[in-house]
């Protein structure tokens, strides 16, 4: 995480930002030593999640629908 002076974002805030986007790190501005912001790049252009991506990564054991349970409960 990269630490710069408000003065110094002020005149380099185009690059700065360019810098955080590229290096995909936040950057934290501070003031006579105390952190007032913090600016973190964005990304849009994650890909769309999409159906069946986790195939083949679990398996189901058994039957999800019927379930016996006559082995827990007493009827009488």
């Amino acid at each position: 995480m990269k630490t710069v002076l408000l003065s110094e974002f002020k005149a380099k805030c185009i690059g700065l930002l360019r810098e955080a986007h590229r290096n995909h790190e936040p950057i934290v501005i501070t003031r006579r030593g105390k952190k007032i912001a913090r600016v973190e790049p964005l990304y849009d252009d994650q890909p769309a999640r999409q159906l069946g991506v986790l195939r083949g990564r679990m398996r189901i054991h058994g039957d999800l629908v019927k379930t016996d349970f006559e082995t827990e409960w007493e009827l009488e």
